[in-house]
């Protein structure tokens, strides 16, 4: 559930005391790991950890406006989640945080980057320590960059492809 709070403080305050709690205590480990170029805010209804565009002018590709998304932190409505885009697409991020988690000792509970968690148990807060000072910010737009020139160059047939299809059916029913 998205919040309308426009303030991070605001967003901790409006939470019930156990999910703000447990919400406090893992964005202390984050900022005590965050590279000084990320900054913390609001962002998708969420407290948002972004690369401003002080660091990263281009922004997010799908909307320029705003700074680029590194991590998310927000309360559910039957989970909180912990969203690390360090980890997504990248396997050897993917697997070393896998591995951490287990040789914590603890059942990761993870989507494509959405980390899901029920109590502060439920996290080793090291590990997310330790994933988030793994990536910092100008490594982290690097990989961005990468990933989208190679998402461009893999997608542009495919986009004549559907044109060309577009093209050929408006053709014939013209013909017709």
């Amino acid at each position: 559930m998205q919040s309308k709070a426009a303030t991070v403080r605001a967003y901790l305050d409006s939470l019930p005391a156990d999910r703000r709690a447990t919400l406090e205590a893992v964005r202390r480990a984050i900022l005590a790991n965050l590279d000084a170029d990320y900054e913390e805010g609001m962002q998708y209804g969420m407290i948002g950890y972004c690369v401003p565009h002080r660091v990263f002018p281009d922004g997010y590709h799908c909307d320029p406006e705003r700074p680029l998304m590194f991590a998310g932190l927000a309360a559910q409505k039957n989970y909180c989640a912990l969203h690390l885009m360090s980890v997504y697409g990248n396997t050897k991020e993917n697997e070393w945080l896998r591995a951490a988690f287990a040789r914590a000792g603890r059942k990761l509970d993870m989507g494509k980057a959405c980390i899901r968690f029920q109590r502060l148990d439920d996290l080793p807060l090291d590990v997310i320590g330790e994933a988030i000072r793994r990536t910092p910010a100008r490594a982290f737009v690097d990989g961005y960059v990468r990933a989208l020139a190679a998402r461009g160059a893999a997608k542009r047939p495919a986009k004549r492809t559907a044109k060309a299809r577009a093209a050929k059916v408006r053709g014939s029913r013209r013909a017709k």
